[in-house]
Formats: C-alpha cells, sequence, structure tokens
C-alpha cells in the first residue's frame, strides 16, 4: 500500500476512534453529570465530533463581584462640633474646660485636701495619675491627695462607695471615667466635686452640686486620659514632660493602637518617638491585667503608673506579668464558646462563666471577628463574675461600625428591655403594678445599658438577664418560608434537573447487558 494511502487510512481509523470516545463520553457525562471532565481529550474529541463549541470562561468582568469589606473611616476624621464663634468644640465644651482648670488651680493653690477617684482601666488609671502629677506639679503637697479604688462589683455612685469616699473627708473630689447619672452629690458634707468623662450623658446625668467635663459630645470623642491632659497641659510647662505618655497609654487602652495623632489630638510624634509605640502598648496590656483577674488587684496598676516615669519599667512589674498570664489563660479558656443569634441575626450573644472579668475582652474579640450583613452587635455575657449577678459588654460588629444611621447599642438594649413578654401576661407577681407588669426597663436599676453607643454593657440579676434573653428570642431559630417550599440549597438542586432527561444510571446498564437480537 503507497504511503500516502497507509496515511489516509490511519487518518480515518483516528477519527472513527475519537468519535466513538466522544459518544462514549457524551453517554457517559448524561448519567453521571460533572462541570468540567477529568480527561481534557474528551472535551476536545467531543467538540471535534459534533462540532459544538466550547462555552468560553467567564470575564473578570462576568464574576460575580465580591463582596465589599466594611470601609472604617479614620477616628480622628470624625465631622467636629463647633462653638458658636465657629472654632472646633474639642476635646470638650470650652466653657466646661474653662471651669475643670479653675478647680484645679484653685485646689493646688488653697492647699486642699483632693480625693482622685479613677476607673480601674488604662485610660481611667492614667487620667487620674495625669491630675496627681499636675496637682503636685502646682504646689499641692502628695499628702493631701489621695486616691480611693473601687472594691470589685461597685459602682461610684453605690452607698458603700460614697461612704468609703466622705471617710477622706476631702475638700475636693475628682471623679474620672466611670461614667455618670442623676443622683444625690457625691459624697455627703461640703466638698467641691468635678466629674471628667467620656461616657455618653446629658447635661442632666451628674449627681447634685457637681461640675462636669464631658467629651462625649464633641466629636472625634477623647479618652478620659486625653481629656485631662487637654485640661492640665495648658497650667504648667511641666506637665507636658510628666504626663503626655500617659495620655497616650490612656488613649491606646480604649482607642487602640492604631490611632492617628492629628489634628484635632495633639501631636505626640516626639513622645512616640521616644518611647515607641510598641513600649506604651505593652504598658496598657500590663496596666489593665489586673483590674481583670479574679483578686481585682487594681492598686497594684495604680501604683505601677503613678511611680515611674518610664513606660518600658511597666510590663516588667512582677504583680503585673503573672496577671497579665492569668488573664490570658482565662480569655482562652472562655474565648471558644459557640454563640446564639436572635431570629433576625442582628445580635450574637456568648455566654460564658468566669470570676475573671474577661467578658469585654472577649466581646471586642468577637466583634472584630464576626462578619454578617445584618449583624450589628455581639454580646457576651459572664455569670460568674458576680453572686447572683450578669455582667454583660456589648461591642459594635466590625462589619457594622460604618452603617447609616449608625447603630447605637444603648438605644437597641433599652428598646429590647422595652418589650412585652409574649404569653405572660399578669400571672406572674414580681413586677407587677396596678395589676400590669412592669416592663424589664424599669426594673434593671441604673447598671443597665451604660457607657457608650458603640462600646455599652450593664449588670443585671440573673433572673433579669434571662428575661432579657427571652425578650431578644436568643436562640430562637427564624420561621421557614413555607411560601418558597423548602431550603433554597434543595430548591437550586431540583431546579439543576431536566425534566425531559430520561438517561438513568439504571436505563443505562440495563440497555448495556440485555442481549442482542
Amino acid at each position: 500500500m503507497p504511503w500516502n494511502a497507509r496515511l489516509c487510512h490511519y487518518i480515518t481509523a483516528t477519527d472513527v476512534y475519537f468519535t466513538r470516545r466522544a459518544i462514549q463520553s457524551t453517554v457517559y457525562t448524561q448519567v453521571f453529570p460533572r462541570k468540567t471532565p477529568v480527561i481534557r481529550s474528551r472535551a476536545v474529541a467531543l467538540t471535534h465530533a459534533t462540532g459544538m463549541k466550547r462555552k468560553a470562561s467567564p470575564t473578570k468582568a462576568e464574576s460575580p463581584p465580591k463582596k465589599a469589606k466594611a470601609v472604617i473611616p479614620e477616628y480622628h476624621l470624625s465631622p467636629p462640633v463647633r462653638e458658636e464663634d465657629g472654632s472646633i468644640q474639642w476635646p470638650a465644651p470650652r466653657a466646661q474646660m474653662a471651669r475643670a482648670r479653675q478647680m484645679i488651680l484653685d485646689c493646688a493653690k488653697s492647699q486642699s485636701k483632693a480625693l482622685i477617684v479613677p476607673d480601674k482601666d488604662a485610660d481611667g488609671l492614667s487620667a487620674g495619675a495625669i491630675l496627681r502629677h499636675t496637682l503636685m506639679i502646682l504646689g499641692l503637697s502628695q499628702d493631701d491627695i489621695a486616691v480611693h479604688l473601687l472594691t470589685k462589683g461597685n459602682t461610684v455612685h453605690s452607698e458603700q462607695e460614697r461612704q468609703r469616699m466622705a471617710e477622706h473627708k476631702p475638700e475636693y473630689v475628682f471623679v474620672i471615667d466611670h461614667g455618670s447619672r442623676s443622683g444625690p452629690p457625691v459624697i455627703n458634707g461640703t466638698h467641691h466635686a468635678l466629674i471628667i468623662d467620656h461616657h455618653y450623658a446629658t447635661d442632666a446625668d451628674f449627681p447634685q452640686g457637681s461640675e462636669h467635663v464631658s467629651a462625649c459630645h464633641s466629636p472625634p470623642v477623647a479618652t478620659s486620659a486625653l481629656l485631662t491632659y487637654e485640661i492640665c497641659n495648658p497650667l504648667h510647662p511641666d506637665v507636658y514632660e510628666r504626663c503626655a505618655w500617659l495620655a497616650i497609654v490612656g488613649t491606646y487602652g480604649d482607642l487602640g493602637n492604631q490611632i492617628k495623632w492629628e489634628a484635632p489630638f495633639p501631636d505626640m510624634r516626639e513622645i512616640l518617638k521616644r518611647h515607641s509605640k510598641k513600649k506604651l502598648s505593652d504598658a496598657v496590656s500590663a496596666v489593665n491585667a489586673p483590674r481583670r483577674t479574679a483578686t481585682y488587684d487594681v492598686k497594684s496598676a495604680w501604683d505601677a503608673l503613678c511611680d515611674t516615669s518610664e513606660p518600658a519599667s511597666i510590663p516588667k512589674n512582677p504583680r503585673l506579668e503573672a496577671a497579665r498570664q492569668e488573664v490570658a489563660a482565662e480569655v482562652e479558656r472562655c474565648t471558644h464558646t459557640a454563640p446564639k443569634f436572635s431570629p433576625d441575626g442582628k445580635v450574637a450573644v456568648f455566654r460564658i462563666r468566669s470570676e475573671a472579668q474577661v467578658h469585654p475582652v472577649i466581646a471586642t474579640r468577637w466583634a472584630g471577628h464576626l462578619s454578617s450583613n445584618k449583624l450589628e452587635f455581639v454580646l457576651v455575657a459572664n455569670e460568674g463574675y458576680l453572686p447572683g449577678k450578669v455582667n454583660f459588654s456589648c461591642r459594635i460588629a466590625r462589619s457594622a461600625r460604618n452603617r447609616d444611621p449608625p447603630i447605637s447599642i444603648i438605644e437597641r438594649l433599652r428598646y429590647y428591655a422595652s418589650l412585652t413578654e409574649a404569653g405572660k401576661g399578669n400571672t406572674d407577681e414580681s413586677g407587677m403594678e396596678g395589676g400590669e407588669r412592669v416592663p424589664l426597663l424599669e426594673r434593671v436599676g441604673d447598671d443597665f445599658a451604660r457607657g457608650h453607643v458603640q462600646a455599652s454593657g450593664g449588670i443585671v440579676n440573673a433572673d433579669e438577664f434571662e428575661e432579657l434573653m427571652r425578650l431578644m428570642q436568643i436562640g430562637v431559630k427564624a420561621p421557614k418560608d413555607e411560601s418558597n417550599g423548602g431550603s433554597p440549597s434543595k430548591k437550586k438542586a431540583k431546579a439543576g434537573i431536566d425534566p425531559s432527561q430520561k438517561n438513568t444510571l439504571a436505563s443505562y446498564f440495563g440497555k448495556a447487558s440485555a442481549p442482542k437480537a
């Protein structure tokens, strides 16, 4: 056979072979549908034999868009509030700042006994240390300055703490970073009281007879330490050198170390260059640790801040290091609790049991981790911190921080607590008034929904917390939409089957095994 005839015969045989393989592949893929063939040559042969065009791969423009990440604006770029003359109102109203400075000057000049009552965290303790150093720089004797640190589970408004503060017999009382509420004077007896704070409050939410300076209505909201520093810095040239790093520690404690020191914030570049961001951040972790332990050793953190001018020495404090390790272990133990959600997916609740104050840390962690278009805030409840009580912390989910209108945890909690529990009617004698059940909001007391609009929480009785969970319907699944009939995944699977298709697995192998006529 001539060579050209043999070549023609070979080509014909090859076409027949690939055509047969293509037909087999067609039957196989009808019985076992798959998105892409395992053997690429089958697809090529099928295209060659049938004349079908291969479907073009989706272009970049046709690909489904990726979920957009939440864009969180820089904190210092928050739209400011203006004074009457058009100047920026920061860090607090000008008139409040002036009154606060005058009270500090009067206290130092009169050599009066001063009592500083700072909160227990890095922000509150740093603010208290700034004020203490300022009074001493202005000439007030260290012996005339006392500090009052609250006991575990109490607030500055409790009667027990008011009596303990009064035992110091102060002429000036400076309450810093505790939040505020309306009520009786800070202490009984003659005194001058100044509230320095940045938690949400109205002008009516302060003790009787007290002056106040609040940053809560002057965005970007300054921390209490930064507010105290801005009050004290103009009073003496030495305040900057002694207290600027404390202002950074307090700010990092509440806002994190990614904050940018740009206007209206003060320029802290020289201080950051001297001490470094890492050393200041490590100081924050060390100072925050003791108050989170079961022993609630806040005094060791206070002493560490007041007794040094070098933040690098704070993490080396043996007591603070031991507390930090204790808290880290407890956070790791409790942080892996599975959440439960509200039916609408807006709230995620984690329930833990610990004698340590780790619920705010866990709430912050999960708020940054969970991501959903529906989720608004995370609630972490600690049922072991105080006997018979539930301490809970709430944080805005990272994916919800830039929503319009902005989410207020305080408003959300108050809304849930104002609801009426279904099915209770008037059968429960507790909380009854005039034959009708009083809403939970009116029964939980003043320690509910306090703090910031994006970082709130509360302390309530255990039975009241369970009622709150029922009102929020935590753990209740959303009702299925029966009108659509079945789950979306099952509907999608059914929609992908061609009703007219006759080839099945049984019929295919049945035909193959049938005897030929």
